[in-house]
């Protein structure tokens, strides 16, 4: 079966176009031109990807995001102004997978479509790592922290902990390579295959993102700590 998209994007041309490419590459493509009947379609058609553009008559994306996230496990994509920096982190503090900016390169819409789908637990095959020949372990456990990857899930104790796809891609690298510090470029690199371009703020989002629900103090982390001028280090202990 072809990968569904649901394109929500209110400027018919951009839309017709984009929709065209798409279903060029082997994608089954619908259109959405409003926000305020953008949610109920998302909830009953489930696809597997939602392209989520951010200004849209009736209401806007942030709020659509806002509206599904809790209820539907597929991806969004999220479609924002150039260099609006807010748009970005907002959109990924409110649960999107990812963002790209506007007005945008369809051949690059489409990668960073496949490498979203490569990870989504459906349709992918997961977190590729850096070696495809090492054996990766399907579970790894911290003290009352637990993440599989094999059924994409996460616990602290008894208590699951609800994560996007890009939530959990991020959580699982950071695991993998726990006590070990991961710069926003190696993050950046393994997760979207780009690097750091000093302005990128996905990762931080995405990470303050995790520390509210792992239970971590956001003023003093020590459960996903900052390493000042280097990045990020995932504790192997404080987990009890």
């Amino acid at each position: 079966m072809k990968t569904r998209i649901l394109l929500v994007e209110d400027d018919e041309r951009l839309a017709e176009l984009t929709a065209e490419y798409l279903r060029k590459n082997d994608f089954d493509v619908d259109v959405e031109s409003r926000g305020d009947t953008a949610e109920a379609r998302i909830l009953n058609e489930r696809p597997d990807l939602v392209i989520l553009d951010v200004m849209l008559p009736g209401r806007d994306g942030f709020e659509v995001c806002r509206a599904v996230r809790g209820q539907y496990g597929g991806v969004i994509l999220m479609f924002t102004a150039r260099d609006e920096d807010f748009d970005q982190i907002f959109g990924l503090e409110l649960g999107a997978d990812d963002y790209i900016a506007k007005p945008v390169q369809p051949r690059l819409l489409l990668a960073r479509i496949k490498a979203l789908l490569r990870r989504a637990p459906t349709l992918g095959s997961g977190f590729t790592g850096e070696n495809p020949d090492a054996e990766e372990p399907a579970e790894l456990a911290f003290g009352r922290f637990r993440i599989s990857q094999a059924t994409r899930s996460s616990h602290l104790g008894s208590d699951s902990i609800d994560l996007t796809t890009a939530e959990f891609d991020l959580l699982w690298l950071l695991a993998r390579h726990a006590g070990n510090i991961l710069s926003r470029d190696d993050l950046l690199q393994e997760l979207r295959g780009i690097g750091f371009d000093g302005l990128d703020r996905s990762i931080d989002a995405r990470i303050s993102r995790l520390r509210r629900k792992l239970g971590d103090d956001p003023e003093n982390p020590t459960r996903i700590k900052t390493v000042r001028g280097k990045g990020y280090l995932f504790s192997k202990h404080d987990w009890q």
